[in-house]
């Protein structure tokens, strides 16, 4: 009767989490997984996560690269891991500076995010021989800590800085890189930025604030620079884990599917908001220690969603498709 009881109540939350529940919870330091609540044209009620790797040092932004499968930064251990044909991690590059946020660009080159202290900025890591330097500071001063990034058709990149530099550095702002150029800041209204993500028709930018409730959304002018900052959607998942102490979502890594919908790592799981900014139902899942950190659709028909974080890999199988039209 125990036992039965246990499995309803995990049912029932599982879906039913709402606003309400998903308020400053306190999560054991163990991967969290729980069934999924059907959500029409995204996932099937009742499918449960698989956690597929754990205890990494650390883990996060999954890539998925025709080709070569599933990649993801070990930023602890200086690498980026791609997981072999019986999803094992393997080292796909080494020899990093604690890397983040990936991407690809126009040009097939895999830029990584490198965030040891003096050494900060996205870097073309990949092809082996065509490593450089993307930019590694603005106007002279050094970037706080990088975050993750994004390639627009064009081969320019957006990527964020979220913790900012009250000692005479840079603000928490998200930047641009045009093909060739030096970094510009697009915006520093985006509270603490982190995960980002472009539209279909790179018209709009999507923010999360990590230090707040909302992401943002941005149209992107011709020359790659921000206007018309609004609210796109609020998010539930709450948490008090910050300074000051006041509630927020802490939202993290973003990616969007081929119907234009937003998939947001937040306190409360996986959020998932229409192309309207509607909120649609929110997917429970936890990595070790903390909130689970990036988010990507991968497999060859990219109707896998993976999930990274606390040294942990997790996926799930989706209904919704991942936008082929770039990596992430």
């Amino acid at each position: 009767m125990i036992r039965r009881t246990l499995v309803t109540l995990t049912l029932a939350l599982a879906a039913g989490l709402s606003a309400s529940s998903a308020l400053a919870q306190s999560w054991p330091n163990t991967v969290e997984l729980q069934l999924a609540p059907d959500i029409p044209g995204v996932i099937a009620g009742g499918t449960m996560p698989e956690v597929v790797v754990k205890g990494l040092t650390s883990s996060d932004d999954p890539l998925w690269i025709p080709n070569v499968g599933l990649i993801f930064s070990e930023s602890q251990a200086n690498r980026i891991v791609r997981l072999d044909e019986n999803d094992k991690p393997v080292t796909y590059i080494g020899d990093l500076l604690n890397p983040l946020g990936m991407t690809v660009d126009p040009q097939g080159q895999l830029i990584s995010i490198q965030t040891r202290p003096g050494m900060m900025g996205p870097r073309v890591v990949w092809p082996k021989g065509k490593e450089k330097i993307v930019a590694d500071n603005y106007e002279g001063k050094p970037f706080g800590r990088p975050n993750d990034i994004v390639a627009d058709k064009k081969g320019g990149l957006y990527f964020t800085d979220p913790p900012g530099n009250p000692q005479g550095g840079v603000p928490s702002a998200v930047y641009y890189v045009p093909p060739g150029g030096k970094a510009l800041r697009v915006t520093d209204q985006a509270g603490r930025p982190n995960g980002l993500q472009l539209s279909f028709d790179e018209t709009i930018l999507y923010v999360n604030d990590t230090g707040g409730i909302h992401v943002y959304a941005f149209d992107v002018q011709a020359d790659g620079r921000l206007a018309n900052r609004r609210i796109f959607a609020t998010y539930a998942g709450r948490t008090t884990a910050s300074t000051p102490a006041v509630p927020v979502s802490a939202a993290d890594g973003l990616t969007i599917d081929d119907q234009g919908r937003l998939y947001a790592l937040t306190e409360a799981g996986i959020e998932v908001v229409s192309p309207a900014g509607n909120s649609l139902g929110i997917i429970p899942v936890w990595c070790i220690t903390r909130r689970c950190q990036n988010i990507g659709f991968g497999g060859p028909d990219k109707r896998t969603l993976y999930i990274a974080g606390g040294g942990t890999l997790i996926r799930i199988p989706m209904l919704a498709r991942g936008y082929a039209g770039r990596v992430k």
